[in-house]
């Protein structure tokens, strides 16, 4: 009961606000203060209140009537509770122990949401006096007046000054919190609470020079390699590209997405861009950039470490034995690679490594999860790694139904290989023509609909191209150029004006927005056109760039998806842009938190 007391009194946040207190101050005799002295005091009375010891019995325990208005909270959020709204209306008042656990999950996150909200409002407070006392100072240097005591006399008896409801709330959260989440451990509570920022070390900035030089050292080992043993004249290269390329550009493709992952992060920060409260980190999880290409130059080490060790294994006759073992390099790679992403312990980021595998989930299981914004954010990622999935179908058939040990296969030979082919491509769109769907449904926004035709068409175009590209003829080239082109200009209008919030014609910086991040205009009107040319790059396919006589053909593919990854990564930056400055603009500060229960305010009035 109690808590359901304190939560339902977030009200008391907006009532404050309101009820600021606006005192005559006409005649008023004007004496001298220093603003310093008010900021000692603001910091002595928090430190006060944080440090005392708090009693239960101070606090009013909760009224049972409270209990009347309060209903189970049956919203379709997860696949179970999705099929059960579908299958009956009647809720199902019966709980497992897995619910309830997940029960106690979401009042923890919901109490120490709120109590972050307290914390906002009793920092906005401290705030406005600090800059009013500051105003003051300025305003007594400027006219020579000493005026500041006796204006800051009148804010010190106003509402904002004098008020300590938000003290008591942020109080009986933690007396609360304490006694029924962690039992009685203050210290354990506290850490819930009020999280702290997760600080870099040099040892991670070490580690990221260092795997990265050994990155460049292993490049040029490999082109020297090939330039020595004159692999590009040999007359097995043929073979080598088709078998054993795509197997490697899987690594470079992930390397890749996570350095522009890195970057964006380095310029979110710098720019200001608050993308752990979007993305709803945990605060002192989320992941700085060092860490991120941290991670991407481990795993480019890894890679390049196994591609220079198969190319000598080749290239030296005496090992020419050994041709099984060779051939399962790339395989037992990407193995290391997934006991690292589930690894069950503590270390590489384990935190994050699990959310990302949750998102990963739940978009595989859309629409039966609720949508949020990292889902959705982890689909249209996807949508850019199509390439990738492509290689890892290839891993299951090269290994699977291919001879690996005399370095052949027959994929293209059997009739599943090319349905499997489009199939898997368009999982990740037909991923978020699903959740855009389930969004129509919940928040009745016809945008979404028009957002699920625009994956639809995408859907229709891939398959176009993909069937031109195994069947050829002017019939499926017609139909590939004519589905991409619709494609292109709904996803570049959409990239633009919707997804960046760019094209304003009446705003204050012209065809851009009225707020900007990046000082530099040039900026926008570069990515404006970069990713204009690049949602153009599916032409090459059409007009058949892929059949120059310097490049091999699988060279060429990683090229166009490289361009794609580069794309995104430039996409990122400016739709978390946009979706920041919309939370500012909305003073969207804080994020609800779902409750197992709903409350029914209108009863209780």
């Amino acid at each position: 009961m109690m808590i359901l007391f304190c939560l339902q009194h977030q009200w008391i946040l907006c009532i404050l606000v309101v009820q600021i207190g606006r005192p005559h101050m006409e005649a008023i005799q004007e004496v001298e203060m220093n603003n310093e002295e008010i900021v000692l005091e603001e910091k002595a009375k928090i430190g006060k209140r944080d440090t005392t010891e708090m009693n239960p019995r101070d606090f009013r325990p909760a009224p049972v009537e409270v209990l009347d208005y309060v209903k189970i909270n049956i919203e379709p959020e997860t696949p179970i509770s999705t099929l059960r709204c579908i299958m009956t209306s009647k809720p199902n008042l019966s709980f497992s122990k897995e619910e309830l656990r997940k029960v106690e999950e979401q009042m923890k996150k919901a109490f120490v949401e709120f109590y972050q909200k307290l914390r906002l409002l009793k920092r906005y407070s401290s705030l406005n006096v600090l800059a009013f006392s500051k105003i003051m100072k300025k305003y007594d240097k400027i006219s020579s007046r000493k005026a500041s005591k006796s204006y800051l006399e009148v804010i010190e008896k106003s509402y904002l000054r004098s008020s300590d409801e938000v003290l008591k709330l942020m109080e009986g959260v933690e007396v609360t919190f304490i006694k029924h989440f962690v039992d009685g451990n203050r210290k354990k509570g506290m850490k819930y609470l009020r999280p702290q920022a997760q600080r870099e070390t040099h040892r991670v900035t070490f580690l990221l020079g260092l795997f990265s030089g050994c990155s460049l050292a292993l490049v040029a080992a490999i082109a020297v390699s090939i330039r020595a043993g004159t692999l590009l004249e040999n007359e097995n290269r043929g073979q080598y590209m088709e078998n054993i390329f795509p197997l490697y550009s899987l690594f470079g493709f992930v390397v890749l997405h996570i350095v522009m992952y890195g970057a964006n992060i380095y310029y979110w920060r710098r720019f200001r861009v608050n993308y752990p409260f979007i993305f709803g980190f945990k605060q002192g999880t989320e992941l700085g950039y060092r860490q991120v290409l941290l991670l991407a130059s481990g795993l480019s080490l890894l890679a390049l470490a196994a591609a220079l060790y198969h190319l000598d294994m080749d290239i030296d006759p005496k090992t020419q034995s050994f041709q099984t073992l060779t051939e399962l390099t790339p395989l037992a790679l990407v193995i290391i690679l997934l006991i690292v992403t589930f690894l069950p312990l503590n270390i590489i980021y384990r935190s994050s490594r699990f959310f990302f595998i949750k998102c990963v989930w739940r978009c595989l299981l859309a629409p039966l999860y609720k949508v949020t914004l990292p889902d959705f954010f982890l689909a249209d990622q996807l949508t850019s790694q199509v390439q990738a999935i492509r290689s890892l179908q290839f891993y299951v058939c090269y290994y699977g139904w291919g001879n690996f040990t005399e370095r052949s296969n027959t994929c293209q030979e059997s009739k599943i290989y090319p349905i499997l082919y489009i199939f898997l491509a368009i999982i990740p769109f037909w991923s978020r023509f699903i959740q855009c769907l389930r969004r129509v449904f919940e928040e009745k926004d016809l945008m979404q609909g028009f957002n699920s035709l625009k994956y639809l068409s995408t859907i229709v175009a891939l398959v176009m191209r993909t069937l031109y590209d195994q069947k050829r003829g002017t019939f499926w080239r017609v139909m590939a150029a004519s589905t991409s082109g619709i494609t292109t200009v709904g996803n570049t209008y959409w990239d633009l004006v919707i997804d960046w919030g760019l094209l304003q014609r009446n705003s204050k910086n012209p065809w851009l927005r009225d707020k900007l991040l990046v000082p530099y205009k040039t900026v926008y009107f570069v990515a404006i056109v970069l990713n204009i040319i690049l949602r153009l790059v599916w032409m090459q396919l059409v007009l058949d760039f892929q059949q120059l006589p310097f490049l091999h053909r699988r060279a060429f593919i990683a090229i166009v998806a490289c361009l794609e990854i580069l794309r995104r990564g430039m996409w990122n930056f400016f739709r978390l842009e946009n979706e920041h400055l919309n939370n500012v603009g909305k003073y969207r500060a804080s994020k609800s938190v779902p409750l197992p229960f709903n409350y029914d305010e209108d009863k209780s009035m």
